[in-house]
This record gives C-alpha cells, sequence and structure tokens, in this order.
C-alpha cells in the first residue's frame, strides 16, 4: 500500500527539515538574544547551546552542512534532556518537562541519517 502523501515524500520532508531547523533557531534566538519570551542572554552552556541552535538552525532550513549540524543538534538535545531536564523530574518527559529536547533529538538525529533532501543548497 502506497503512502497518502507517498508521491511528495520528498517535497514534504523538505518543509520537515525546513520547519525544525527554524524551531531550533527560535529556541536558540530565545537563549542568545532573550527575544521571542526568553529571560534574557543565557550564561555558560545555555549561551553554548543557544549559539548553536541559532546558528544550526538556518543552516538546517537552507541544507548546508545537514547532516553534521543535525548531528550536533542532535546530540546537544541529549545532552540538555539529561543535564537539564531529568534532575527536575525524573526519567519520563511528561513529568520532567523534556517532551521538546527529546523530540528534538531524534528530529535531528533523523536529519542527520536522511541528509539534506532535494532543494537543498548542498546540491547546488
Amino acid at each position: 500500500m502506497q503512502a497518502i502523501l507517498g508521491k511528495w515524500s520528498e517535497e514534504v520532508y523538505v518543509v520537515f527539515r525546513f520547519m525544525m531547523g527554524f524551531m531550533i533557531g527560535c529556541h536558540g534566538v530565545q537563549k542568545v538574544f532573550g527575544l521571542l519570551d526568553g529571560e534574557g542572554p543565557a550564561k555558560g552552556l545555555f549561551l553554548v547551546a543557544g549559539v548553536m541552535e541559532t546558528l544550526g538552525g538556518p543552516l538546517v532550513m537552507a541544507g548546508l552542512f545537514t547532516s553534521p549540524i543535525a548531528l550536533l543538534l542532535s546530540g546537544e538535545m541529549a545532552v540538555a534532556y539529561w543535564m537539564v531536564h531529568v534532575p527536575k523530574g525524573g526519567f519520563f518527559p511528561l513529568l520532567n518537562g523534556g517532551d521538546t529536547a527529546i523530540l528534538f533529538c531524534f528530529v535531528f538525529l533523523y536529519i542527520a541519517a536522511a541528509g539534506p533532501g532535494p532543494w537543498a543548497l548542498n546540491r547546488r
């Protein structure tokens, strides 16, 4: 049985990659600049994470160095989960507020494995 959007799978993947890059970039801007209802400029490891997200998001959106950047972001989200969320409320994401970190971790792991897709600056 063919998927409902099977013939548009490449286009849907590009939109997926673009939106995930946009979302992580927004989180970075929030940390680094205090925009988008952020709490102000981050310090220490939060600043490092914010810079990675602020720069990595647009690169993933554009499809430039997609696989290595996505792998780096996936690892960052795994570290965020274990260092920030697990100490807050234990292992389970529903209890410790780490749903987004886990989701981003596996989304960017998938993007790292799948590569940039058809509409990417790497392809030009």
